[in-house]
């Protein structure tokens, strides 16, 4: 459904995009998830045709973004994270002209609209102002009018920003709603609403792919050995003196507890072994009894951690910079254009001069020719 190879986008010397390549299957939801700066919003930009890349390509079922700019946006249904409201206009009135400018037929906006109304449960403030609405109606409008048409892609620039936990749960519900019908890109770099809504994550740092796949293909990928937690009740040595020699046991720490007695072990074991029974057995026969064993895995959000590690608030200072010299450049451009007006301000004073040089030269004729009369 979509393509992009080798995307590149900079801002003055710092690359946003970084040679970035995925692939979006149909029918699914996929999220980018990334600190402020990672590229999530630059690259949704391209994608819908906003902003032109460096260089790559961009494929919209079949369309190229750049060489088919119609066909491809017409796959797209695009939220930005902050929804191109008019805010003096009604929600109706609102989806008729978004329906309007995406050339839907006369004959059908208004039935179009009277779905997404119902759809997207709008019905209760369908006659009033935008201005006048809350930010979770606001978010459901920009939502409307980003499925008028019937668009295959669902491109969602931090759709869930700002709103309340209530809302936040209805736009979830909403989402997983659409999925299946339309295919699904959202940004977000809030962990939980990655996880709970996208069934495809990928993860974005400095412009570059970090990591691709489901939230379990990525814990596990990330967490390539075992490790457990382990409580007994017991002696430091009995228990050491059963890691030291037990097969599987990559590494182990152990620490006392606050309760007299009880030890925490922390197990790593070799390969992603399983060896919770065998390890059971043999610190029950050195006297040590086992209160609690648990598997630990790595979280959605120490993976992100681990990988998105120095992006955040450093990385956005490159961000900055770029737009300065982005700024500066215009401010340049903006002095050229000066430095062309001024000119032509002399060339227009230098035009309007010469009827008076030719004035005074033709009074200095005049002269000449009466003194040549005297």
């Amino acid at each position: 459904m979509i393509q992009v190879d080798d995307l590149v986008k900079s801002y003055g010397k710092h690359p946003a995009v970084d040679h970035l390549s995925f692939r979006v299957e149909k029918g699914r939801i996929y999220g980018f998830l990334g600190p402020n700066g990672a590229g999530k919003t630059t690259t949704m930009n391209i994608m819908t045709g906003y902003i032109a890349a460096g260089s790559g390509t961009v494929v919209i079922d079949g369309h190229d973004i750049l060489k088919e700019p119609g066909p491809a946006k017409a796959c797209i249904g695009y939220l930005p994270e902050i929804p191109p409201l008019y805010p003096d206009m009604t929600v109706r009135e609102y989806l008729l002209f978004a329906a309007e400018l995406k050339k839907i037929p006369k004959k059908d906006r208004r039935a179009q609209v009277d779905e997404m109304i119902r759809r997207i449960k709008l019905t209760d403030v369908e006659g009033r102002l935008i201005k006048n609405i809350s930010k979770g109606y606001k978010q459901r409008v920009g939502l409307a009018q980003a499925l008028l048409g019937d668009p295959p892609v669902l491109i969602l620039d931090e759709p869930m920003v700002g709103l309340d936990p209530k809302q936040i749960i209805e736009m979830r519900d909403l989402l997983k709603s659409l999925a299946g019908e339309h295919t699904i890109l959202l940004s977000s770099h809030i962990l939980s609403e990655i996880s709970a809504v996208c069934d495809h994550i990928m993860i974005l740092s400095k412009g570059r792919l970090a990591a691709s796949g489901s939230p379990e293909e990525l814990q596990e990928r990330m967490a390539p050995k075992s490790e457990l937690e382990v409580v007994v009740l017991g002696e430091r040595a009995a228990a050491a003196s059963v890691l030291d020699v037990l097969d599987g046991v990559a590494s182990y720490t152990i620490e006392e507890r606050e309760t007299k007695g009880e030890l925490l072990l922390h197990v790593e074991a070799a390969d992603g072994r399983d060896i919770r029974s065998t390890l059971s057995l043999e610190l029950s026969k050195a006297g040590a009894a086992i209160l609690s064993m648990n598997r630990v895995q790595k979280s959605l959000e120490d993976i992100f951690l681990e990988l998105t590690q120095g992006d955040g608030i450093d990385a956005e200072k490159p961000d900055e910079a770029g737009e300065q010299n982005e700024s500066d450049a215009e401010e340049q451009e903006r002095a050229g254009v000066q430095n062309e007006s001024d000119a032509e301000e002399q060339d227009g004073a230098g035009e309007r001069n010469k009827p008076d040089a030719e004035e005074q030269s033709g009074g200095a004729a005049e002269e000449v020719r009466d003194e040549s009369d005297l």
